[in-house]
C-alpha cells in the first residue's frame, strides 16, 4: 500500500441487496485497524451486518456519516499505511 491514503468501498451486499444504511462506524478517523476488524455496522431490509477492513492501516477519514444509505461500491472511507 503507497503512504498516499487508499479508497475503501462498500463491498457488495449479497444477492438482491443494492444498498444498506450506516447504523455506526466502529472504527473512528485515526484508528488503526487490520485485516479483518470491523469497521461499521450497517443494516439491510433483512439483517444487520459487519463491514471489516480489507487490509490493515489507519484511517484516515469517513465519506459517509450515521444514517446514509449506502450503495454497493461507493466510497466508505479511506485508509493509510502508518
Amino acid at each position: 500500500m503507497s503512504d498516499s491514503p487508499m479508497d475503501m468501498h462498500v463491498p457488495s451486499f449479497g444477492h438482491g441487496l443494492a444498498e444498506a444504511l450506516l447504523i455506526e462506524w466502529v472504527a473512528g478517523v485515526g484508528d488503526r485497524v487490520e485485516r479483518g476488524d470491523v469497521i461499521a455496522v450497517v443494516e439491510t431490509d433483512k439483517t444487520s451486518t459487519e463491514i471489516v477492513a480489507e487490509r490493515g492501516g489507519r484511517v484516515t477519514a469517513h465519506s459517509v456519516t450515521d444514517g446514509t444509505l449506502l450503495k454497493s461500491g461507493e466510497v466508505l472511507y479511506q485508509l493509510a499505511a502508518d
